[in-house]
């Protein structure tokens, strides 16, 4: 990511080579780097705007493009198999990003991991497995996709899904991590949510979780408020 910005995606599959939008802070003058994830028929462009709404002028901003619009197919609740190659390949866009970060001295503790719904998800779920000191993960609308096919029976409580396994071999210390949904939200069963935050929470991250009361599927300002208090802390990092 020397020289000029980078303006395509890395990794394998179809989200490789795809649009990358920067705005905010030039990296060279940044305090942080925001890696913002978009829903599933978005653009980068509706994460940039909640990045300007945070109004934080020491951010650079880095938003993917998803394939399609779409980061995998069906939910991410469905089986693994069902979402590839999507899946593996937004992971591998964003431990590709995180690396380009990384080489321009950018290490996890100067990155945050912001996505909204099935962006949201795989920012969860790409902080997991690339366990490292990250400044901040915010899911907003999200929750964990896992590891492995949990099987057993269909669970009403997962909008007719079966469970899944969530094998991290890492650990997240005290790593801020928001997980916010409303209690009734079509695509994010609160007891996915609620089961993310128990893995998290022995991953040793620091989770707070936003349930906002009654149907939705949206960012609420309660969710910008936290994101703008943990981005925003002119001190040192968190401890680790």
């Amino acid at each position: 990511m020397s020289g000029a910005p980078q303006t395509t995606t890395r990794g394998s599959g179809p989200h490789a080579g795809q649009r990358l939008v920067t705005a905010g802070a030039p990296l060279d003058r940044a305090a942080l780097a925001l890696v913002m994830i978009h829903g599933r028929g978005g653009s980068p462009e509706d994460m940039i705007g909640l990045a300007d709404h945070l109004a934080l002028p020491e951010l650079a901003v880095l938003a993917p493009q998803a394939a399609g619009r779409s980061w995998w197919p069906d939910s991410f609740l469905a089986p693994l198999e069902a979402n590839e190659p999507g899946l593996s390949s937004g992971l591998s866009v964003v431990a590709h990003l995180l690396d380009d970060l990384n080489a321009q001295g950018f290490g996890p503790e100067r990155v945050a991991l912001v996505g909204f719904s099935q962006g949201a998800c795989l920012a969860v779920e790409a902080a997991a497995r690339h366990a490292a000191p990250y400044r901040a993960v915010a899911a907003l609308s999200g929750a964990l996709v896992g590891t492995s096919d949990g099987g057993g029976a269909a669970r009403d409580d997962l909008y007719g899904r079966t469970a899944k396994a969530f094998d991290y071999a890492g650990q997240l210390p005290d790593v801020p991590i928001l997980l916010g949904c409303h209690e009734q939200d079509p695509h994010i069963p609160l007891a996915r949510v609620r089961e993310s935050t128990k893995v998290l929470d022995a991953m040793g991250a620091a989770v707070e979780t936003i349930i906002m009361p009654g149907a939705g599927h949206g960012i609420v300002a309660d969710e910008a408020a936290w994101l703008r208090k943990h981005l925003n802390d002119k001190g040192e990092p968190h401890e680790h």
